[in-house]
């Protein structure tokens, strides 16, 4: 994967563990509770999919269309990472546990 600037390869897991790593030396709640907060950061994130996906339809008349589909994939990388750095801080072994899961998904799904 390339980051958006068409510079150098991104590595995801070793991104993620950055990004681990620097919210873990400036968290203002540290332990379970601090957990706890970081899982709670997907539905912050979950929910502005949603309101990207209001904004993009104009579904809500009173503010009309507010986002584009741009948006919307641009939140829903946000879920993305947000659960990866959310699995990080309940492992160290992220991208192991990751990938066992996707291999189960993959295989009992059709077509796989």
């Amino acid at each position: 994967m390339k980051d958006d600037s068409g510079g150098a390869p991104v590595d995801t897991w070793n991104t993620i563990d950055a990004l681990w790593k620097w919210l873990e030396a400036d968290q203002p709640v540290g332990g379970r509770e601090g957990l706890l907060l970081r899982m709670l950061k997907l539905s912050e994130e979950v929910g502005e999919v949603a309101e990207a996906v209001i904004g993009a339809t104009g579904q809500n008349p009173r503010k009309g269309v507010t986002h584009t589909w741009d948006d919307v994939e641009a939140e829903l990388c946000d879920v993305v990472i947000t659960a990866m750095v959310a699995l990080r801080s309940l492992t160290p072994e992220a991208r192991e546990v990751f990938g066992r899961h996707l291999a189960r998904v993959a295989g009992r799904s059709p077509g796989t």
